[in-house]
Formats: C-alpha cells, structure tokens, sequence
C-alpha cells in the first residue's frame, strides 16, 4: 500500500510528465539508434530540477521512498518513454544509485552517488559478456572479466556486451572475477570513472528499443586500474550486491513500463472512440472492445503484482523469488497490452505518429533484459523442486 506522501509526489510528476515532458516525444534530438542525445536529457532534467520531480523517489535527506511508494512514482514518471529520463528514475541510473545507496562507502556516496541522484551524471552497470567469448549472460557463474589486486590498486581485464548507456555515462560499475577469493563466488564490483582509455567501446549495435541513451555497448576492458577504496564494499562479495541491485531493479522496469502501457491504452481507447468504421465507433465493435476490456484486466494485474513485490521488498526480504515472478508476469502481461494497442490503432498503430509503437519495441526488449522469461520460470521451477524438498525431509 502507498502512502499520501508517495501519492503527493506522483500527482507532481504525472502532471510534469503529461504536460512538459509529452510534448518532447516528436524532438529530433536522437542518436544513431534512435535514443535521445544527452543535450535532449540533461535539457529536460534541468526542467524536472525547476519543477522539484528530479529523482522523486530519493528524499532531500538521501533518504529512499520505500519500494511500494517508490511504485506509485515510477508509474507515472513511465507515462512517457521520456518520462524515467526527465525525472531521473531511468535504467540502469535508479538501479545503480539504489545499490550505491545500500552498499557504497561514504566517500563512493559523496563522489560517484551524489552526482546521480543531482541528476548530471549517468552511470552504466558492466556485467553481461560475449557469448562468443564464452562470458556471463543470464548465468554470472560463468564471468571470465577477472580482476587482480596490484599494491594499492586493483587491475582489471575483460570482455562485456550490452551494457546500457555506456558512451557517454560518467559513472560505471565494473564486476569482475579475483583470483583466490572464493566469499561469494569471488566477484568483485568497483566504481570507475568515466570515459577512461582502459575501457575501449568495440561496437554499439542498433536495437529494437529507442528509450536509453547511450546504447548497448560491446567493449574491452585491458589494464584498467582502480584504486582499492572504490571497490564497493568486500571483495568477493559482488554476486551478493548484484542481487541487491537487480531484485528491486527488475521490479523498477516493471513500474515504469507499467506506466507507459498505461497511456498507450489511453491513446488506444481515445483512438477507438474517435474512429468510425462500417457504421459505428470501433469502440462499439465487439472485436475491439473486447481488446480494451482485456487491456484493463492486464493493466489491474499488473499494478497489484507490482504492489505485492514491492511489499516483499519493503520487509526486508530480497524477494529474488518474488521478483522474478513479477518481472514473468508484469512483462507477459504488457507485450499483450501493447500488443492490442497497436491492433486496436491499425495502420496508425504501427507509425510514430504516437508512442503505441514505441512502447510495442521496448516492451518487447523488457521480456528479455534483466532476465528473460525462461530464466526466470527455470529459477522458479528450482525453488519449487527445492521447497518441495525440504517439505520431505
């Protein structure tokens, strides 16, 4: 359940994001990929700084909204694909200040937090490897990026692929493999500055989804060293921290294209009560009405799914089981919302003249970033094989 304060805050931004931010969906302002440039994010995040929703979900005193109030912002701050990035509740940001937060040193916080959350930097998380090379995908076990520890310094060598908005982010979070340390699987996690020559972008390829800045890089990382002080916290602990991040991260993507599935089924119902066709408004066609009424029953599903894994979060839990449901659930249920929008719409459906394709892309890129389907079905087949165990014994 939300609270009247959380609830103050989303009316703020659901009214910045409808009434300033909507309008910026037909600037021109796009990289090679179709995402906007950092001019077109750092303009709107100045606008969001003058209307006091610049990271709404993080309090003045550094305090975080919990994850159920954190729900009913990022919803409405996902009313437009430009929304998470005006208001600075985007990914992989809110992820990466959320573990910072959680996890991070003082001096971290003050120099690689702190610019985060004031909403004039943006981070990227280096996790995912090649799978030609033989690296961590879904299974992180299988990382080959190793890190060395040299004097005072740690040195790190690697491969990653698809780390989200890599060229152009000033704060990166390298995870890494360390020789002899076996606490945790012996992963490692450190804050680097960025650009760095150490850190070489091989290639950014186009992709199905326009909403992130800064692409999905494939890079080499050769003799990079890191001051030992910008580990983040133990050494060999980095798979612990990486369920710390990625449990309420899943859940993060799910709010904010909750959000977004929400006004596409707005411009989608606006669209079926204005178009006549044999006779009557499509609305009045039971093939489409029907579409819509289904729409509502996923969208209702969906917020109530939401809701209760924010609530397993917010007891303290780290909801690994819960979120991956969730995360199956949230992400089916809206490729089908999105899915009826465009059909609802047509031939319109299927142009930029509206967001409704947009949203039909990277709904379709959220059933698979942060765990596709099938991983998270198979780690909950495991639980279920493992409770049914314990049952027995």
């Amino acid at each position: 359940m939300t609270t009247t304060r959380a609830q103050k805050i989303a009316a703020r931004v659901e009214a910045f994001v409808r009434e300033v931010i909507a309008p910026y969906e037909q600037d021109p302002r796009r990289d090679h990929h179709g995402a906007p440039t950092d001019e077109l994010v750092f303009e709107m995040r100045e606008k969001a700084r003058e209307a006091g929703v610049l990271t709404p979900h993080v309090l003045p005193d550094g305090g975080h909204l919990t994850q159920q109030e954190t729900a009913t912002v990022l919803i409405r701050s996902g009313l437009s694909p430009l929304g998470p990035l005006a208001c600075n509740t985007n990914a992989p940001d809110e992820g990466n200040m959320y573990l910072l937060g959680k996890v991070g040193s003082p001096q971290i916080k003050e120099r690689f937090l702190k610019p985060l959350i004031e909403g004039r930097a943006r981070s990227a998380f280096f996790m995912t490897e090649p799978a030609e090379w033989g690296g961590a995908g879904s299974d992180p076990s299988m990382m080959k990026t190793v890190c060395r520890k040299d004097g005072d310094h740690w040195v790190i060598d690697g491969r990653k692929t698809f780390i989200t908005g890599c060229l152009g982010a000033k704060v990166g979070i390298v995870m890494a493999k360390a020789e002899g340390v076996d606490h945790g699987g012996g992963a490692c996690m450190f804050l680097v500055d960025l650009p760095d020559d150490a850190i070489r972008i091989d290639d950014i390829p186009n992709t199905i989804d326009t909403s992130m800045p800064g692409g999905h890089a494939t890079l080499t990382i050769e003799g990079l060293r890191v001051p030992a002080d910008q580990m983040l916290g133990e050494a060999g602990e980095g798979f612990k921290y990486a369920q710390i991040r990625l449990s309420p991260a899943r859940l993060s993507h799910c709010m904010r294209w909750l959000g977004a599935c929400i006004r596409a089924n707005e411009i989608a119902t606006d669209y079926a009560n204005r178009r006549q066709a044999f006779g009557k408004a499509l609305i009045d066609h039971e093939g489409v009405g029907f579409m819509l009424a289904e729409n509502l029953i996923d969208l209702q599903q969906c917020e109530l799914m939401i809701d209760w894994c924010a609530g397993v979060l917010d007891t303290g839990s780290l909801g690994t089981a819960e979120s991956s449901m969730a995360k199956v659930a949230v992400s089916e249920a809206l490729q089908r919302v999105a899915d009826r929008c465009v059909q609802v719409m047509g031939g319109t459906g299927v142009t930029d003249r509206t967001i409704v394709e947009q949203v039909y892309r990277e709904i379709r890129a959220f059933r698979i970033y942060d765990g596709p389907t099938e991983v998270h079905k198979w780690s909950l087949a495991k639980k279920i094989k493992r409770d049914w165990k314990a049952a027995q014994a």
